[in-house]
């Protein structure tokens, strides 16, 4: 009866310490397998996605030229022009056949002849433009045409309907040395385009019987309609 009891004891223990490495070794694997959760995770959650590595600038954001429009300065800046020699309200320059001549003396009688006012008439029955000023040369002999006045800019041109006039006014003499004498007064007509002319050599009438007293100090305005205004820049010379 004793060894029956032994041997039950025995077959008791040996079942409790299999169960107990059962058990161990149920814990054991668990562990391992719990070794994929923790950073390895977070770093692949981390990672940019299949969008986040498309290269900035896509086609939709990309310029395809359709917002720019075409320059378009080829129409209008050729626009505001006119053509041949009218003025854009329809004028025309006025010729040498279109105008009468006169020069006025605005000296005292008997004084030398200094101030001069020189007046173009519309003599025409349509309405035209008197550009710039009068290219005047004194005599024949002239070298250059006598100097503008460039205060007396009225900063638009002379447009006369018929019966109106234009004046500009001439200072002969300046007070400067080299005096010479001139038997003609010579006035060439500006066109509208800067530089351009609308006339050949047009010999306006001398004041009185004897030749002028010239020298390098005459000066000249521009044409204007007022004939004080013009006279008012050389009466003080």
């Amino acid at each position: 009866m004793k060894a029956a009891g032994r041997a039950t004891q025995r077959d008791r223990t040996s079942r409790l310490l299999g169960a107990a490495a059962v058990v161990v070794l149920l814990a054991s694997t668990a562990c391992e397998a719990g070794k994929g959760d923790g950073p390895d995770d977070s770093t692949a959650t981390d990672r940019p996605g299949a969008t986040d590595s498309a290269p900035a600038g896509t086609s939709s954001a990309e310029p395809d030229g359709s917002g720019s429009p075409n320059p378009t300065g080829g129409s209008s800046s050729t626009a505001g022009h006119g053509g041949g020699d009218a003025k854009a309200d329809g004028t025309a320059v006025c010729a040498e056949a279109d105008l009468s001549y006169a020069t006025t003396d605005q000296d005292e009688p008997g004084d030398q002849v200094r101030h001069l006012l020189l007046t173009v008439t519309n003599a025409g029955n349509k309405t035209c433009t008197v550009y710039g000023y009068p290219r005047v040369q004194l005599g024949a002999d002239a070298q250059v045409p006598v100097a503008l006045i460039k205060d007396s800019d009225p900063k638009a041109p002379a447009t006369l309907a018929p019966g109106e006039e234009a004046n500009a006014a001439l200072l002969v003499s300046g007070g400067q040395r080299d005096t010479d004498e001139a038997h003609s007064i010579s006035v060439v007509l500006q066109g509208r385009r800067h530089g351009s002319t609308a006339s050949g050599p047009i010999d306006f009438p001398m004041p009185g019987a004897g030749p002028l007293t010239v020298d390098d100090g005459g000066r000249v305005t521009y044409w204007m309609t007022p004939s004080g205004l013009a006279l008012d820049f050389i009466m003080s010379l």
